[in-house]
């Protein structure tokens, strides 16, 4: 949802007084509203996966009383769709796929040689068919809460030590996470050198948090705090925009991060940063190149993650350095 962002200023580039309402999952509502571009965010009332039919006629014939000018759909989706035709809305764009062109009246053919790139892709949409895409193009930039402390005080934390952010997690699967053990050296590093390491991602990724948390000494970790699971998606966005630094897995929060203009690690396993890279220039990409990767599979089809594993925490501990130099400097 982060990357959608490029298209929504994109749009108010190109009309000013545009009203930009998104219909989206329930989870990206506290994304969207950091989005200045956006007025509303609607909720879709059907699961991932789910047709929903009944629902989604239902939601059309209520957006029907908006009179939407134009749908712009970025799934490329049959039932996503859906809403839009039933909606009545008079143009309704999308790239072809799923045997929608009857759905979509401005359906157009993709040219992945010409948009290799995801956000490039969405971006697109903005501008009338074989129009030239503008370079650059806006990149998300999402809006925060100044007023941290009431923030910090509900999670017990403090900003006396510099912050380092850890997203570990990956909803994508175990191909793109980096062994915890890994990323309990580089926190013992970090925070011996006078540093904090808060621990970012939902409450699935509790577990892995606490792995992490776990190999660390006593002292140190005094100095790392678990908060998967313990936060909301907007309470994550404020505690990164505090951060000197994050080092992440290919993952949501790491978009959230360069959106937020934050100095930024990422390591990639099985997917490649060709496709979707974080959007923004103070970033440091780590990855092998094997072989065998990317393979863009949930699970190491060939059962090692050396993609993941040959990639040592000095490494990255040093890459880190270099970029803190570089805030510093």
């Amino acid at each position: 949802m982060v990357m959608a962002q490029a298209l929504f200023k994109s749009l108010k580039q190109e009309h000013p007084q545009a009203t930009i309402d998104v219909l989206a999952p329930a989870w990206t509502r506290a994304i969207l509203q950091r989005m200045p571009e956006v007025t509303e965010a609607i909720v879709m009332p059907v699961g991932h996966g789910e047709l929903g039919l009944g629902k989604r006629l239902k939601l059309g014939r209520e957006l029907k009383r908006q009179a939407y000018d134009q749908a712009i759909v970025l799934p490329n989706s049959f039932k996503s769709a859906l809403v839009p035709r039933f909606a009545g809305i008079p143009l309704r764009t999308g790239w072809r796929g799923e045997a929608r062109g009857w759905l979509l009246n401005d359906c157009r053919t993709l040219d992945k040689e010409a948009y290799p790139l995801m956000v490039e892709r969405f971006v697109a949409l903005a501008y009338p068919a074989q129009s030239r895409l503008p370079h650059p193009f806006p990149q998300p930039a999402l809006s925060i809460n100044e007023n941290h402390e009431a923030l910090l005080s509900k999670l017990d934390l403090d900003s006396d030590r510099p912050v380092i952010v850890f997203c570990p997690g990956a909803e994508f699967g175990p191909a793109k996470k980096w062994p915890e053990n890994y990323f309990a050296e580089v926190a013992d590093v970090l925070i011996r050198e006078g540093r904090q390491v808060w621990l970012l991602g939902s409450d699935n990724d509790r577990q892995s948090c606490e792995a992490i948390l776990d190999q660390l000494a006593e002292p140190e970790q005094a100095h790392c705090r678990n908060l998967a699971g313990l936060t909301s998606i907007g309470e994550a966005v404020d505690l990164l925009s505090l951060a000197a630094l994050v080092l992440s897995n290919d993952s949501g929060l790491m978009h959230v991060a360069a959106a937020l203009g934050k100095k930024l690690v990422v390591i990639y396993g099985s997917t490649s940063p060709d496709f979707t890279p974080p959007l923004t220039d103070k970033v440091a990409i780590l990855r092998l190149d094997l072989p065998c990767s990317p393979c863009f599979q949930r699970e190491c089809p060939l059962g090692h993650l050396d993609c993941l594993r040959k990639l040592q925490a000095s490494t990255v501990t040093d890459t880190i350095g270099k970029l803190l130099e570089q805030n510093e400097a």
